[in-house]
């Protein structure tokens, strides 16, 4: 198994937790991963401490509270492919607590460092997502934007993406490992794939100029992706749609990509035709 592969557990922990990406365990710096599976009225707990947190409900219904405030009822949506996501964002030095609705509830929690003590907690309402068609062909695909640039925070970006069987989704291949903004900025990513049908598979490449990092991976339900550099790209085979959420973060907060010049021709309409 790729080491770019991080598998859900076949049960949940005691707090709920199926999966989890730590910067210790990713060999990176910046972005940490979690999701959690809660049967209604379950509860976890988290200390943020020196990191900023994204909750984004994929499924289900929280309720969140913290020393910000109680926030009922976040999400609501039976799956990623049913409406805009509810979130939630909160700053270092924040003890937050969840607790499933009716129902149950997979939550997942996207942490960066936040040395500058972060922004300020909010709920990110779902109804304030302005939905986002990007491509064209068998390269269309739906961004909701969840704590991207315009919405503020430290160092997190956040967005989850839609993509329909037979198309292909971070297309062209595109990369954000050089520290160099405005033309392109260093984010590790994770991306956490859900499909519709459960039993479909994705796929996605991860690959560099050199080849030094060459993956061709085959993804399935659940399944999180880490992309500490190069060039990356997902196809969702005919028949299954595509859910992934994106979780970035690096020392500049601005998503700036650089395109394989190779395949950069395909963002223009007459590719369609070719």
């Amino acid at each position: 198994m790729t080491e770019l592969v991080v598998r859900p557990s076949e049960r949940p922990r005691a707090d709920g937790a199926i999966l989890q990406v730590t910067p210790a365990s990713a060999g990176w710096r910046h972005v940490g991963f979690e999701v959690l599976a809660l049967d209604a009225g379950a509860r976890a707990e988290r200390d943020t401490r020196d990191r900023e947190l994204c909750i984004v409900v994929v499924a289900g219904a929280v309720d969140v509270r913290s020393e910000h405030g109680a926030w009922r009822d976040l999400g609501g949506r039976a799956d990623p492919w049913s409406g805009r996501p509810d979130g939630a964002y909160l700053p270092p030095e924040t003890r937050v607590g969840l607790e499933a609705a009716a129902g149950g509830a997979e939550v997942a929690l996207c942490w960066a460092p936040a040395p500058g003590r972060g922004a300020a907690p909010r709920v990110l309402g779902g109804e304030e997502i302005e939905v986002e068609t990007r491509g064209f062909g068998a390269q269309e695909r739906t961004i909701h934007p969840i704590l991207m640039g315009d919405r503020e925070a430290e160092s997190l970006l956040v967005c989850e993406v839609l993509t329909p069987g037979g198309h292909w989704s971070s297309y062209p291949p595109h990369k954000h490992d050089r520290d160099d903004p405005p033309r392109e900025t260093f984010l590790e990513e994770t991306y956490y794939h859900r499909l519709s049908p459960a039993r479909g598979f994705a796929l996605q490449r991860v690959y560099s100029d050199d080849r030094s990092l060459d993956e061709t991976l085959a993804v399935v339900d659940r399944d999180c992706v880490l992309v500490p550099r190069g060039y990356h790209t997902v196809s969702a085979p005919p028949g299954y749609d595509l859910y992934y959420l994106n979780v970035m973060a690096g020392p500049t907060r601005l998503w700036a990509v650089a395109n394989d010049p190779d395949h950069e021709w395909t963002l223009t309409p007459q590719a369609a035709s070719r």
